[in-house]
């Protein structure tokens, strides 16, 4: 698997500090993007958690997911969580080591009390130490939140006191870019009390394989069923909402979240709604399969239009915590269409996610180049490799197109509505369920440069 190493450098480790004033949870921040460029060490917040105890709960959570590989379990993955301000909340974002759990936790304007928001991104230090701490939160302790050093920090001429190199997988980058294409297709599909979410979500497997099963609502709680029967939800690997159980006796109620069901697995978001904050895990199609292999993107980054696109919607983006796609249409003097394949393409460059819950985009910065998840895709560099060696040749009417790669052709059909279907393995065994082939993505390309 490819993988860089990602220096995460900290004035100090994370830490509950106890003081005169009582507890702070200080978070130290890494180098990340804000709207006066990169700084070393940004300060985004400080101020006090409405409620310390489940903020502490569902921060563990997201860390759980940062640390775990529900597929083939190895050692700890230890990727330090991403926080986004914008200016009117705060996000905590991981990905596990296998790709195929997505957590964000959504501290909104309600659970927090202090100062005003920052805007920007980074890493925060999530270490065993401060952990251990995070456990010992009850819910009469007042809890101060910093997130950035303070001004004596600032002010310290040694350097970083903790630095972390961290492989990443470019996997891992792809996986950020696939989710938010994928939970763009998402809706609510069943929302839970809090006394039914807690009784569902334990009686769910937490150890082994769950495999892959829907559920079905069924008056005010949810129930098991084996294939996907109309307004069912896909729950492919039940043992992965296990980092849930961190915030069960906090929750006010679950929210599920998907496409309609078809007769193949399909991504789902599970919502746990915390006072003033929201916990979701998003789970990928089956434990095996990680998000950065679906394919989602792989359009929007084989054209020419949505990269030159991505370039003027970037310079209208500043950290919005909910991106109007018709307001950006009207800035940006392109169709809805153009800025959708616009975000998607920026996302692989980590400046998008999707928030299931308000149905829209938002925007954030990851430490990654643009063209890196492109770089990465062995099919979209293959597509590229088939056209530049001229193997593609569309025949009259444009409907259908040859692909001869050594002595093997394969057609290319479109279909009335533009859908690209091709007679390769690929195609035949994932029916575009995961994006498209080489082939297709070839023909697409050699389309937009005859057009």
């Amino acid at each position: 698997m490819t993988q860089s190493a990602h220096a995460y450098a900290y004035l100090r480790p994370s830490a509950v500090l106890d003081g005169a004033a009582g507890r702070s949870l200080d978070l130290a921040t890494s180098g990340g993007a804000t709207p006066l460029g990169a700084q070393a060490h940004p300060r985004f917040f400080t101020g006090f958690l409405a409620d310390p105890a489940p903020a502490a709960a569902a921060l563990l959570a997201v860390a759980d997911v940062a640390a775990a590989r529900y597929h083939q379990p190895r050692s700890r993955a230890s990727l330090d969580p991403v926080v986004t301000a914008d200016g009117d909340r705060l996000r905590f974002e991981s990905f596990s080591g296998c790709c195929g759990v997505y957590a964000r936790l959504d501290v909104l304007r309600a659970g927090l009390d202090g100062d005003d928001l920052g805007h920007g991104t980074t890493n925060v230090d999530v270490n065993d130490p401060l952990r251990e701490a995070l456990t010992r939160i009850g819910p009469a302790d007042p809890l101060h939140l910093a997130v950035g050093p303070d001004a004596l920090e600032v002010t310290t001429f040694d350097g970083p006191l903790v630095e972390k190199k961290v492989p990443l997988p470019e996997r891992w980058l792809r996986g950020f870019a696939e989710t938010q294409v994928v939970a763009a297709g998402f809706d609510l599909r069943a929302e839970l009390p809090a006394a039914e979410a807690v009784r569902f979500l334990r009686s769910l497997p937490r150890g082994g394989r769950g495999g892959v099963g829907w559920v079905v609502p069924a008056g005010r709680t949810l129930r098991p069923t084996t294939r996907p029967v109309p307004g069912a939800v896909c729950l492919p690997g039940p043992e992965r909402l296990a980092a849930l159980h961190r915030v069960l006796r906090h929750a006010r109620a679950l929210r599920v979240y998907g496409p309609v069901a078809g007769a193949a697995p399909t991504a789902a978001a599970w919502e746990v709604v915390l006072p003033g904050m929201r916990l979701t895990l998003t789970l990928s199609p089956d434990a095996s399969r990680g998000f950065s292999g679906e394919g989602g993107v792989l359009d929007a980054l084989a054209t020419g239009a949505a990269e030159r696109d991505a370039e003027l919607v970037a310079v209208l983006l500043a950290w919005e915590s909910k991106i109007d796609v018709a307001e950006l249409a009207e800035q940006s003097g392109l169709s809805v269409e153009r800025v959708r394949a616009a975000l998607t393409r920026l996302g692989t460059a980590g400046q998008i996610g999707y928030d299931t819950a308000e149905a829209a985009f938002f925007h954030r910065r990851l430490p990654y180049d643009a063209g890196r998840a492109e770089a990465a895709n062995p099919r979209l560099r293959a597509a590229r490799e088939l056209v530049a060696a001229g193997a593609v040749r569309l025949e009259a009417g444009g409907a259908t197109a040859v692909v001869t790669v050594d002595d093997h052709v394969q057609r290319v059909r479109a279909d009335g509505a533009g859908r690209l279907s091709c007679t390769c393995l690929w195609w035949a065994k994932y029916r575009g369920g995961r994006g498209p082939c080489k082939h297709a993505l070839a023909v697409g390309m050699v389309r937009e440069a005859g057009a």
